[in-house]
């Protein structure tokens, strides 16, 4: 009886995991109606409460540090992106505030920054960053529009070990983002 409770349990986690890591890196779909901004994000990930700046967060359930979150912040009534600068010169801004954010050891590198303007007339930011910080180098990639007078920023965050395995994936979560 022990045994075959025990080869259940290992079946049923078995299961988990591999819906966890899913078939091939797939995304499903997050709408936050209120906000106005949708995106995807990895399947077998969860939404977790964070305090404090972002909008949102989902994570990995076995890679913890791995995430997408949305932060939304207010911006000087009636500027939009190209008031704030260019693609560099807004990474630049905001690698400025990562590292202020992860302390003083911490560095922060803005590797590419690009504008990608849609068919509907919305002009989005695409940054790609490398952080040194006290725990390991991260990758971040970074999506920002400014609507109605805020701030949109949509990040992807993985330390750099596990760069290379998730990278498409999390090019195709930044890519999804999309402010109403």
């Amino acid at each position: 009886m022990l045994k075959r409770l025990a080869t259940v349990l290992l079946i049923v986690f078995a299961a988990t995991l591999q819906s966890c890591v899913g078939s091939g890196g797939g995304l499903q779909a997050y709408a936050d109606t209120y906000s106005g901004y949708e995106f995807f994000y990895p399947t077998g990930w969860v939404e977790v409460k964070v305090p404090g700046a972002a909008d949102v967060v989902f994570h990995d359930f076995i890679h913890e540090t791995e995430n997408v979150s949305v932060v939304i912040s207010e911006v000087p009534e009636g500027k939009d992106l190209d008031d704030l600068g260019t693609p560099t010169e807004v990474g630049y801004k905001l690698s400025k505030s990562f590292s202020a954010l992860s302390g003083d050891t911490s560095r922060v590198d803005l590797l590419s920054a690009q504008r990608i303007d849609t068919a509907d007339n919305k002009t989005y930011y695409i940054l790609e960053y490398l952080a040194d910080l006290p725990a390991g180098p991260r990758h971040n990639l970074a999506s920002a529009i400014v609507r109605r007078g805020k701030l949109y920023t949509f990040n992807a965050s993985t330390d750099d070990v596990r760069w290379e395995k998730v990278k498409d994936m999390m090019k195709q979560s930044v890519a999804s983002f999309k402010v109403a």
